[in-house]
Order: C-alpha cells, then sequence, then structure tokens
C-alpha cells in the first residue's frame, strides 16, 4: 500500500542525509582548498560533486559496511514489519514533522565534519592575505594555490580519522530515529 512506500522512502531518506551530510562536508572542504572545479558524476546522485567529495562518499560508505550499516538497516526494516502491519497505518503528521525536522541533522553533520579543515584552510587564506597586503608585488596565486592545496591535503590526512567516529555519530543517531520511528530495537 502506499504507507508502506511511505515507510520505505522514510527510511531511505534518513540514511541519504548521513551520506548527503558526508558529500556536503567534501565540497565545502574541496573549496576551501580551491578544488571546486575538479569535478566528477556522483553515480548515487546522479550530480556533479567534487573529487574530494566522492572520495568521502567512498570512505562513508565503506564505514557503513564495516559498521554493519547495512544489517541495522535491514534489522530496522524487517522490525517496522512489526509496529506498523500491512494495512492502513503508517507515519501521522508527528512523525512526518520528525523525518523533516531531522533534515538539519545533515547539515549539523557536515558542519561537524568539515570544520577542523574549514577553520585551518582560512586560518591558511588570512595568512596569505597579510602577506599580499605586506608585499603587494609577491604573486600569492602562484604561491598560494599550491600551498593551500598542499595544507589542505594534510588536514584531510589529519583529520580522516575522526570521519570514523563522526560518521559513526550521526548513522547511529539516524537508526536511532529510525527505531524510534518503526519500533525496531537497536
Amino acid at each position: 500500500s502506499v504507507q508502506q512506500l511511505a515507510i520505505g522512502v522514510a527510511m531511505g531518506f534518513v540514511v541519504q542525509l548521513v551520506f548527503g551530510a558526508v558529500v556536503i562536508a567534501g565540497q565545502s572542504i574541496a573549496v576551501g582548498m580551491g578544488l571546486g572545479f575538479s569535478e566528477v558524476v556522483d553515480p548515487l546522485n546522479g550530480v556533479q560533486v567534487p573529487v574530494l567529495s566522492q572520495f568521502y562518499s567512498i570512505t562513508a560508505t565503506l564505514l557503513f559496511l564495516a559498521l554493519d550499516g547495512h544489517l541495522l538497516l535491514i534489522q530496522v526494516l524487517a522490525a517496522s514489519f512489526h509496529a506498523l502491519p500491512v494495512g492502513p497505518l503508517g507515519l501521522d503528521r508527528a512523525d512526518l514533522w520528525r523525518l523533516a525536522g531531522w533534515g538539519s541533522q545533515m547539515f549539523a553533520g557536515a558542519i561537524t565534519i568539515a570544520l577542523p579543515a574549514l577553520l585551518s584552510l582560512i586560518l591558511v587564506n588570512l595568512a596569505f592575505g597579510m602577506v599580499t597586503k605586506a608585499a603587494p608585488q609577491m604573486n600569492i596565486f602562484a604561491v598560494g594555490f599550491p600551498v593551500t592545496i598542499l595544507v589542505g591535503f594534510v588536514l584531510i590526512l589529519v583529520t580522516l580519522p575522526a570521519l570514523g567516529d563522526q560518521f559513526q555519530s550521526l548513522a547511529g543517531s539516524a537508526f536511532a530515529l529510525l527505531s524510534r520511528l518503526f519500533g525496531a530495537g537497536g
């Protein structure tokens, strides 16, 4: 029925928001590094995203599988048939508002993932601004662009281990929401 279709769409929506947070974080970092124009087609969404965003998306997918997220999703799906059996019951208005409100978690998660790298890149750009002011004859684009990219990659290397914890926290809150909505244990 239409209600079961809505339940499945709601589950997919929440999980997609988790991955959307990682994609937005990757896009933000790529733009801060100056790699905003290096885009590839994201096969999941069918849009062009920076290469760095695609890297973060693939990393998040591997983390999702390593953390048994696919098994948790199947568990929530199976539990939804017990909590909301096939029939006229489904999501009520409060549940739909909870789902829509959870969309803000995507942006909060993206900020949490990208903030350390973005703040550092802003500081690098501010330093280049001061150097340009102090030595206007210096070609800051010839020096600044490669340095910004190098600093960006170093920051990615340093912050990549934290991505696992941040993704696990975001996915955990997504599954907690799904468990509350559909009566699943876990």
